[in-house]
């Protein structure tokens, strides 16, 4: 029997105030694509206390910023970055052009062509999010992406040396000092200073991820975005302050991120809410986490793995830790989850920053139906025919035919008849 120890709030409860959210936004795109630049500068200036000359940092700028940096600080970065690569590499080499002759004379395939150009969101007002540099930029060009412009808002008044160094490294060709809505609107919609791109990419705060929703259609987005959300499912092989530490370094991305507990041990049950009050008093981010945990953290004690199983799957955590004693039963079980971070020796903050697989993943849900961002999200899959002999025109067109006549759709019926009226002509 599952039992809930400790529930977050109600899903009523969780609703923000989505519609306000909605309208402030769709106020700022209809703005920017009517001004452009000119209100751009605007909010910038209203959101960020920031208004450079220009949002697009200059070579000069760049380098002023690497060099600013400590040489552990590059070194760190790049390491980061040769693991994203690799996996990057590894999964770019899976997907493969196809060409088949399917009938004699029918010949289909599919290529795999990269987006033509990507703009990269990195959140940086509340955290400098260097990590989000190597998972978007990065991963676009290794995907082939041609132009891929990146864009951050100032941190502590001015261009974060660190996210700058990221996205240089990681290949950005543009790099913008520039945040939250007003820089994805820029980025997707263009303006006179920053021409458009064919895709956004990256997380962000309730505004910028409705930013991402509003815009989906007229450019392609990598996901929709909720707060970050973690689940520990775990057993008596780990104690409760190993569960608390891994769960409170999701909760303190914000105050509405939820923070999961799924337990087959009473012990870690029962001594879990302790643990979270001991981890949060030398935690820096208590502020933030308390109040996740508070208002969003659940324990649900279940009695077998399959019990608990039943409940990771309905969570549909974007993150799923597992410290049990068989962690691959669940990794050949479960469906319903962002990433899987196995064994007590790992944890979603090694996934996070520097072990190689992305951390933009599906939320609220989502990973029902969709899995995170790699290099596959920018490439598209395009099929084409060609039709070798005229036999075959004719053998194809003949089955056409009638099929487009079931269908009553005579115009495409007749582009099925007049090929194999003048081939059967030309017999």
């Amino acid at each position: 029997m599952i039992q809930v120890i400790k529930s977050g709030q109600s899903a009523q409860a969780k609703a923000t105030n989505q519609a306000q959210v909605r309208a402030t936004v769709e106020g700022i795109l209809a703005d920017i694509e009517a001004r452009g630049d000119t209100a751009v500068r605007e909010y910038s200036e209203k959101f960020d206390k920031w208004a450079p000359a220009t949002f697009r940092l200059t070579p000069a700028q760049i380098d002023q910023c690497i060099a600013s940096l400590p040489q552990r600080t590059i070194a760190d970065i790049k390491f980061a970055q040769a693991q994203i690569r690799r996996f990057a590499e590894i999964q770019k080499a899976s997907m493969h052009d196809v060409e088949v002759e399917t009938l004699p004379g029918v010949v289909l395939g599919h290529r795999n062509i990269p987006v033509n150009s990507v703009g990269c969101y990195i959140p940086g007002g509340k955290y400098p999010l260097i990590a989000s540099a190597h998972m978007s930029v990065l991963t676009a060009k290794v995907a082939g992406v041609k132009r891929v412009i990146a864009a951050a808002p100032p941190f502590e008044g001015k261009p974060c040396p660190e996210i700058v160094a990221a996205m240089h490294f990681a290949g950005a060709d543009e790099i913008y000092c520039l945040g939250g809505v007003q820089a994805v609107a820029a980025m997707a919609i263009g303006t006179q200073s920053i021409p458009g791109v064919d895709m956004i990419v990256g997380p962000g705060n309730a505004y910028v991820a409705e930013a991402k929703r509003q815009l989906f259609g007229r450019v392609g987005i990598d996901l929709f975005a909720g707060p970050t959300e973690t689940l520990v499912i775990c057993d008596d092989t780990v104690d409760a302050e190993l569960v608390a530490v891994d769960l409170l370094g999701q909760a303190e991305h914000g105050p509405t991120s939820p923070a999961y507990c799924v337990t087959t041990s009473r012990k870690i049950a029962e001594a879990l809410p302790a643990a979270i009050d001991k981890v949060l008093s030398r935690l820096d981010t208590a502020p933030v986490a308390s109040v996740s945990w508070r208002d969003f953290g659940e324990i649900h004690l279940c009695e077998t793995d399959e019990e608990a199983l039943q409940v990771a799957e309905r969570l549909c955590s974007e993150h799923v830790q597992v410290m049990t004693k068989d962690p691959d039963w669940y990794l050949q079980r479960m469906t319903c989850y962002g990433a899987l971070f196995l064994g007590h020796r790992t944890n979603v903050s090694y996934g996070d920053k520097v072990i190689g697989t992305n951390h933009t993943l599906p939320t609220m849900g989502a990973g029902r139906y969709t899995g995170g961002l790699w290099v596959g999200k920018f490439i598209k899959t395009h099929t084409y025919q060609r039709v070798l002999t005229d036999q075959a025109s004719v053998m194809v067109g003949e089955y056409c035919s009638r099929l487009c006549g079931y269908e009553h759709m005579s115009g495409h019926k007749e582009q099925a008849d007049i090929r194999v009226r003048r081939l059967k002509a030309a017999a």
